[in-house]
């Protein structure tokens, strides 16, 4: 499907999100208005917790308007002497208009000719990535510049749009495609499900990183064998958690 040379080209990418403030009573009065309006449509199974103070603390990460980024995760594979490597490095921490702005700079500086991946990026990480850049008044990068573009001349790559062949009604998590393909899970110590919690109360913003690499290697992973190449084995995947510059 792809050969080394464009496979070696394409930068993946995996975020973790939070609701942006520790409570729904830490927003200022207008926002709380607006999440008592947008929770309405937020189903929970135990009717003691349909009210918006449970839904914010448990819902609000994934909406952009009321959540933050943490941390994003981003790398790519490359072809050594015949030999495949991964490379992923992070930005992470409580300061979100910095870790934005310095994920912006890097696609610009460093591989603004490339193409992005995902597993869901198209509905979930690109957007909300984009959404965030706004309300921060930060200028967007041209990878995420798609408005007007044809479907075709968009820059991203989505395994789980890959994945569907056209079945626009299936939805498949990233954690079964690596099971289907012999890769590690990236779920052996927390989901995601649980950052809100390991940013908020335990303050390990590391540790998000750390599972947020693996989702990056992950999708690699999974993107590879789309393309008939063998996994790559852990001595060959380098995610060293240090904010230096992509070599």
């Amino acid at each position: 499907m792809y050969s080394p040379a464009e496979i070696s080209k394409i930068l993946f990418l995996d975020i973790e999100t939070v609701r942006g403030h520790y409570s729904f009573d830490d927003l200022s009065e207008g926002m709380q208005k607006m999440w008592k309006h947008k929770s309405n449509s937020i189903k929970v199974e135990n009717p003691e917790q349909d009210n918006p103070h449970y839904k914010y603390h448990d819902r609000a990460g994934i909406f952009a308007e009321f959540g933050r980024v943490v941390c994003i995760s981003f790398g790519f594979a490359y072809f050594l002497n015949g030999v495949t490597k991964i490379k992923v490095k992070s930005f992470f921490g409580e300061d979100e208009r910095q870790i934005l702005i310095d994920f912006a700079n890097l696609l610009d500086q460093k591989f603004s000719d490339w193409k992005l991946g995902a597993h869901n990026g198209k509905e979930f990480d690109f957007p909300y990535l984009c959404r965030r850049m706004i309300i921060h008044q930060i200028p967007m990068p041209r990878l995420l510049q798609i408005q007007n573009k044809k479907p075709w001349e968009v820059p991203h790559l989505d395994t789980l749009e890959m994945w569907k062949f056209g079945d626009y009604k299936n939805f498949t998590k990233l954690e079964l495609l690596c099971q289907l393909f012999g890769v590690p899970t990236p779920k052996d110590d927390i989901d995601g499900s649980q950052v809100g919690n390991v940013f908020w109360e335990e303050k390990d913003s590391e540790r998000i990183a750390r599972y947020c690499e693996k989702d990056v290697v992950a999708t690699i992973q999974v993107f590879l064998k789309f393309c008939l190449f063998d996994i790559v084995p852990q001595d060959n995947i380098d995610t060293s958690l240090a904010k230096v510059e992509m070599e």
